[in-house]
């Protein structure tokens, strides 16, 4: 499916714009014909799938003619006259992959007549914006747009449905790769959204993507031998792995490797007459696998772009999990917030407790949990911890029979005590502020589980970095703006005369905390 050619000359020299417009009435004249005089028994799939070849053929030619009519209109005299420059004898043709398929036009090059500076450049392709990657800035866009939804070869599938031919899916990669390490900077420079609300919500929350490991990437970069011929896929599998043992996995050994990406979810709630919050407004998501500071740090500039700088005394409230690294970060770059320990976690905990003293699914257990919660959302949170510390008092620490159920207490008592100051559930319960990260916890499953911690894949941080990036200006509905301010950027390259490129093999190399 992928590199199709779609023929829209034999000639071999530049087809002149009246010569295409012949063309083109040609076309629509079969095209009349084709519909009108369409063979006995024809069906309306049939016809549909003819259809849709004609139209693309018709779209390369509309595509050359607007090409080759710019070429024709172009003033080279205020590059020639500069005495800077000079024409080569005849244009130089160039291919170029749009969504209609493969569309040849020729354009004029301009030599450097200095004698220390070598090269020229195509004015052509300057004015219009068309880089060296041979494809057409609208298929750049599609491809990677659809790489953030689905997998690579899967994109290769759907884009090949809709448009009859498709990159490959090595293309794409570094389509990917090339474009996303833009994200950032857009990220850094986009508009803060209109319409917020005067109180900021701030969700962080972490969740690791299959790592490809050393020995995995050795694997990968090792050339690889021709297929044996003249036997079947099963067999040739096989021969391959005969006489070679595969590895056990010990006990506790974790083949995912996983490798940590922090996420943040920014979104503002606005207070209606009836006293409620009510949102979410503007939610903008953004992750990395970056140190953990790079993206608080991130937080914190996204924050006072939306207008809550520090000292600014409006009101910041963040929900986390229980991890001290988090609330440790994030206390130091936004003193003035209130922090919400997720209660959900608090409550997985009380119910292990429930579990361990009273058994699985039995009444005690829902009474005792019932109970635990009823102190836990009236504010009581320190006679909870006293009642856990009691519990814990009555157990015997010699007995074999209390071991596991002082285990479990001590765990419990020892997450809850640090964090009773993130446990004012009562309070943001009145004032309608959120005691759960759920939205933040979503993000990580449809952010990065839905499209990057899928069975089979592994990926290199370098890489993943730039889909992760994409796929998060995808969701945030701002596909459109980036694309349109990434690719101002390269025609500002190009008209400075440099060659611009956007597809790379090159890592990302991941920032820093500062």
């Amino acid at each position: 499916m992928s590199d199709k050619v779609i023929n829209i000359s034999d000639k071999k020299d530049p087809l002149s714009v009246v010569e295409i417009e012949v063309k083109i009435r040609a076309e629509c004249e079969n095209i009349i014909c084709f519909s009108t005089q369409a063979q006995e028994g024809m069906t309306l799939l049939k016809f549909e799938k003819e259809l849709r070849k004609l139209l693309s053929h018709m779209g390369c030619l509309f595509i050359q003619l607007f090409l080759m009519s710019c070429h024709g209109r172009l003033d080279y005299s205020k590059w020639v006259n500069t005495g800077l420059y000079y024409f080569r004898k005849l244009p130089v043709s160039k291919t170029i992959k749009t969504v209609f398929g493969k569309v040849e036009y020729h354009r004029t090059y301009l030599v450097i007549k200095k004698k220390n500076k070598k090269g020229g450049f195509y004015p052509l392709d300057t004015i219009l914006g068309i880089t060296a990657d041979g494809f057409s800035p609208w298929v750049m866009s599609q491809a990677t747009r659809l790489a953030t939804r689905v997998s690579f070869l899967t994109t290769v599938k759907i884009f090949g449905y809709f448009y009859g031919w498709s990159p490959s899916t090595e293309s794409i990669q570094t389509l990917v790769l090339g474009l996303g390490r833009q994200a950032g900077g857009y990220m850094e420079i986009a508009v803060a959204p209109e319409g917020d609300s005067a109180v900021l919500i701030i969700e962080v929350d972490g969740k690791a993507t299959p790592t490809a490991t050393e020995e995995e990437l050795e694997k990968r970069r090792k050339k690889r031998g021709k297929n044996k011929k003249g036997c079947c896929q099963r067999h040739r599998g096989k021969e391959k792995r005969k006489g070679k043992k595969r590895k056990r996995r010990k006990k506790g050994d974790k083949s995912k490797n996983g490798r940590s990406i922090t996420i943040v979810v920014m979104y503002t709630l606005r207070r209606g007459s009836d006293g409620l919050l009510h949102g979410p407004i503007n939610k903008i998501v953004w992750a990395s696998y970056a140190p953990r500071q790079v993206i608080l740090q991130w937080a914190r500039r996204h924050a006072t772009k939306r207008g809550f700088p520090p000292g600014s005394g409006k009101r910041i409230h963040i929900a986390i999990d229980g991890e001290p690294c988090l609330e440790k970060g994030l206390s130091v770059l936004f003193p003035e917030a209130t922090f919400a320990l997720d209660i959900i976690h608090v409550e997985e905990k009380l119910w292990k407790i429930g579990r361990t003293y009273y058994g699985e699914g039995s009444e005690k257990t829902e009474e005792w949990v019932e109970e635990m919660k009823t102190q836990l959302y009236g504010g009581r949170i320190k006679e909870l911890l006293s009642q856990l510390r009691e519990m814990l008092k009555q157990l015997s620490k010699r007995a074999e029979r209390d071991k596991n159920k002082r285990e479990i207490l001590s765990a419990v008592i020892k997450y809850l005590d640090p964090r009773v100051h993130m446990m004012n559930y009562k309070q943001y319960l009145e004032e309608d502020l959120p005691i759960a990260s759920g939205i933040v916890e979503g993000a990580a499953r449809y952010v990065v589980g839905e499209r990057m911690d899928c069975s089979g894949m592994r990926w290199v941080p370098g890489r993943a970095e730039a889909l992760l990036h994409l796929r998060c200006v995808e969701l945030n509905g701002d596909w459109d703006k980036f694309f349109d301010w990434a690719y101002q950027k390269w025609r500002n390259k190009l008209e400075k005369e440099e060659k611009v490129i956007i597809r790379t093999n090159e890592l990302i190399e991941l920032l820093k905390a500062a």
